[in-house]
């Protein structure tokens, strides 16, 4: 699949329509640091330490969202920021030339979506983040599991018996709540839009709800 960037300015950030040229859809992106500065990055598919085991994305790619989703994480930023902690994302929009790779990699549709079947991973449509809990001295705090951590214990619903965790997991899923998002049973650092299906193309939406058992 080829894709090609047209970049133009809004008031707020640098937005980027990124376009497939088999859907000919634009999807108007902006660059999260470009919107928050504080916020800390580290795209797990710029580097080996994920499911595919090597960099799928070039060096220095941006962590990119809908201009929508950028401002909401900037309001789970706030609200963490209260308590201490703040936000790291793990992933952002994801080309569906990547989700294919993980979907490859995976062979298993359960975890990861297929990029030809519905409309693929909500992340290629730049309306999904992967994120974490950090402290406000950027440092790690204990969660569940790690990223792409395919197994039970990286279920929404947190079982363990470690207090520190469960209290760390509410904390991030209350902020990511009261910005306007919700998540995802089996992958507790997977996020969405709560409107995400006004930013799909119809014929794309249709596919979308059908995949995933909805009306």
């Amino acid at each position: 699949m080829r894709c090609f960037n047209v970049p133009f300015i809004s008031s707020a950030a640098v937005v980027v329509a990124v376009k497939c040229a088999t859907a000919q859809t634009a999807v108007p992106l902006v660059d999260i640091k470009s919107v928050d500065p504080t916020m800390v990055i580290e795209l797990r598919y710029a580097g080996a330490n994920n499911l595919a085991g090597r960099a799928l994305y070039p060096p220095g790619t941006p962590a990119l969202v809908r201009p929508e989703v950028a401002s909401r994480l900037v309001t789970a930023q706030a609200i963490l920021r209260r308590y201490q902690y703040q936000l790291k994302i793990w992933d952002a929009y994801r080309p569906k030339s990547v989700q294919m790779q993980l979907w490859q990699a995976a062979h298993n549709n359960d975890y990861v979506a297929d990029p030809q079947a519905g409309a693929g991973s909500l992340h290629s449509w730049g309306v999904a983040v992967d994120a974490t809990l950090i402290d406000t001295w950027n440092r790690p705090v204990l969660m569940p599991t790690d990223f792409d951590d395919f197994t039970p214990a990286a279920m929404w619903h947190y079982r363990g018996a470690d207090p520190a965790i469960r209290s760390h997991l509410h904390l991030l899923q209350i902020a990511m709540r009261d910005a306007g998002f919700y998540g995802l049973r089996a992958e507790w650092w997977h996020f969405v839009i709560v409107n995400w299906q006004k930013y799909l193309p119809p014929e794309e939406l249709k596919r979308a709800l059908q995949a995933f058992g909805m009306r």
